[in-house]
């Protein structure tokens, strides 16, 4: 079945029509969709190097709306969220984070954790519903994951306008890897920072 979702996928992004598949498929992937918008946007930019800008705004944007609606799944819909959390084997980490938010812990971590789902291949889905099921801040969560889906798609949107093919190549081998290694490299920088800033102001 992911075979054939990914060949259908492949076949979207040449469709005359590809704008509006990336953007449904970009919608559904961040709740409940397996292929990432990735699939459509190297072959799209590859095709119309000059829309690069306006394929990673549409991926970026629609993948936001469906993490939001992820979330709503997760706030709203406990037996589908459950469902779908169970899917992707997330249940116990969904409850630990819970756990630790209730007890006043927990926010930081999960902040981190939304960015690599956003931006690394984690499952970014299981994290919006995860999110609606934790009652997670709305406004925060919709701030990262424009920041982290937005950063990752215009990597990929502009490194297939540099590279074409090369690129498409590149990421087939070691794309996952490099996406995990800087997004945690952004995450401990991130956090460096808090840290920094926090007790700047405590010492004041």
């Amino acid at each position: 079945m992911f075979q054939t979702l990914y060949k259908k996928c492949l076949e979207f992004a040449a469709h005359k029509s590809s704008n509006f598949y990336l953007g449904l498929v970009s919608f559904i992937e961040s709740s409940f969709f397996p292929i990432p918008p990735d699939i459509m946007i190297i072959p799209m930019v590859i095709a119309k190097k000059k829309e690069y800008i306006k394929i990673c705004l549409i991926a970026s944007i629609f993948s936001v709306l469906g993490g939001i609606f992820g979330y709503l799944i997760g706030y709203f819909l406990f037996d589908v969220a459950m469902y779908l959390i169970e899917f992707y084997g997330y249940q116990d980490k969904v409850e630990n984070i819970k756990f630790n938010m209730t007890n006043g812990g927990g926010f930081l971590a999960w902040l981190s954790i939304l960015f690599l789902a956003g931006f690394t291949p984690l499952p970014y889905k299981a994290f919006t519903i995860s999110s609606g099921l934790i009652a997670f801040s709305l406004p925060v969560f919709i701030i990262v994951s424009l920041i982290s889906r937005g950063l990752r798609f215009f990597i990929v949107a502009y490194l297939s306008y540099k590279f074409g093919e090369l690129f498409t190549e590149y990421m087939e081998r070691h794309g996952s890897k490099w996406f995990t290694i800087i997004g945690i490299i952004i995450v401990i920088i991130f956090i460096l920072i808090y840290l920094f800033l926090k007790f700047n102001g405590q010492d004041q």
